[in-house]
């Protein structure tokens, strides 16, 4: 279990490493484009599709597949002891792919922060701006007409008059 959790985490670094390639720059998958497809199917200079990089799920699992699988076949030959097994081949691609979508949404968070960082900056400063105001607003006197108001509020009702039954009784209707 612990050498699968090593290969799973060092999957997941390497999986980023595949990643950060080739947003930078994809001639491999560049030269392989050009040798399968024809003159009108081959990619436009401005593409920056890779094997990985803005790659669907799909094509990343046969591609991220399909290398661990040379991988261990060359490292069968090298190396006769079995350690390539089907459990380390999955965690390895498995850790892969995880780490190529990790890597996409840090260059992606990347990306928004730089683009939205002079908005956020006014926005921050906004804010302390408007809870400034709103400070000052609370320290300043009331109105005179709050106060006015208050004091009529405070003001107890007249009870010198007659209640509204004596009333009736004075009209006889009670």
């Amino acid at each position: 279990m612990t050498l699968e959790l090593i290969v799973f985490i060092a999957a997941i670094l390497f999986g980023i490493f595949l990643y950060w390639r080739e947003s930078k720059g994809n001639v491999l998958y560049r030269f392989f484009n050009k040798i399968i497809n024809s003159k009108e199917l081959q990619m436009k200079p401005d593409d920056k599709t890779g094997f990985i990089y803005q790659q669907t799920f799909l094509l990343r699992l046969v591609f991220v597949g399909f290398l661990f699988l040379i991988g261990i076949v060359v490292v069968r030959f090298l190396i006769p002891i079995d350690i390539a097994t089907i459990s380390i081949f999955a965690s390895m691609i498995v850790g892969t792919l995880a780490g190529t979508y990790l890597a996409n949404f840090i260059f992606k968070s990347s990306e928004v922060i730089d683009e939205k960082s002079d908005s956020i900056e006014d926005l921050v400063t906004d804010t302390i701006e408007k809870g400034k105001d709103f400070i000052e607003d609370l320290k300043t006197e009331k109105p005179k007409v709050i106060k006015e108001a208050k004091k009529e509020i405070a003001k107890e009702p007249n009870t010198e008059g007659k209640s509204a039954r004596q009333r009736l009784k004075d009209k006889g209707l009670l």
